[in-house]
């Protein structure tokens, strides 16, 4: 929902029009009134949040993140009333790189703040995030990864047929041990780990588990094996032997990224552990290739 602000009696006081009501802000106490129902108690609330939230990062000087460096007051200004569809805020957005976990409960003071030491803080709840909360989103990643908002992908190009064309990296056997190909995939309906529910991963599991039992190359068949219920000597095993995710940090578990866990967690490998499948880890697939 749009807000639209006016400013009345030479700063002191904004008035703050929405569709049939007004909500009156008082900078100086920083408290907001807002008559309009539209603007549920919840929703205040959170409001409050994104700006304390903003000037603690602002208040930490051991903070350098890209986040603090992107998260104006402007910014804040355009973002803060807006949801996605899926309810993500952008509360959700800055909350990992922001806060101690007694932020979500109203403990907002300087030397409480977590994370100082993440480079980039910010977290996607879902994929319609990098459109509502763009204003942070695109110079963020345009500074991290060198690509702005107007670059365009380039068209896929695996190398089918060209692998001969690369000369060995280690023709001798000298120095490589061991290789790995990965790449993370999401399943298209459900949000990112943020914002997904104990159902949401257990109905994708069972996709996934779905999908993984018809295939029929003999190279890449294989058991899927879901965390809940695995003993903790196998699961510290396959983990010691670098096939298997640990539970998240605390940059993800500040994301609201491992709730609810180990449900639906598992992995899949094939019969000779040089095929991988790491289900609803940090992305919902990452799909590995090991030699």
């Amino acid at each position: 929902m749009a807000l639209h602000k006016r400013l009345v009696v030479g700063g002191l006081a904004g008035l703050i029009g929405v569709a049939g009501g007004y909500g009156v802000v008082y900078p100086y106490v920083r408290d907001m009134i807002y008559v309009n129902e539209q603007i549920g108690e919840n929703n205040a609330f959170n409001i409050k949040k994104i700006e304390n939230a903003y000037k603690t990062l602002q208040d930490n000087s051991e903070c350098n993140s890209l986040l603090k460096k992107h998260l104006t007051q402007s910014v804040v200004d355009k973002l803060k009333y807006k949801k996605t569809k899926l309810g993500a805020t952008l509360y959700d957005v800055i909350r990992s790189g922001v806060f101690n976990p007694d932020a979500s409960v109203g403990v907002y003071a300087p030397d409480r703040v977590f994370n100082p030491d993440a480079s980039v803080g910010v977290y996607a709840p879902d994929s319609e995030s990098y459109k509502v909360f763009a204003a942070l989103f695109d110079p963020i990643i345009q500074e991290y990864h060198g690509f702005g908002p107007n670059d365009k992908q380039p068209d896929v190009d695996l190398g089918e047929g060209r692998t001969k064309e690369l000369e060995p990296l280690d023709p001798d056997g000298k120095y490589i041990i061991s290789t790995r190909i990965r790449c993370g995939r999401t399943l298209r309906g459900y949000p990112f780990n943020p914002l997904l529910t104990g159902d949401d991963y257990l109905i994708m599991q069972e996709k996934v588990k779905n999908a993984l039992s018809q295939v029929k190359d003999d190279d890449l068949k294989g058991t899927y094996y879901p965390l809940q219920g695995m003993k903790k000597e196998t699961q510290n095993q396959l983990i010691a032997d670098h096939f298997l995710f640990k539970e998240g940090d605390r940059h993800l578990q500040h994301a609201n990224a491992c709730k609810y866990w180990p449900l639906g967690r598992g992995i899949f490998h094939n019969n000779d552990k040089t095929f991988l499948i790491w289900v609803n880890e940090e992305d919902h697939l990452r799909l590995i290739s090991m030699e």
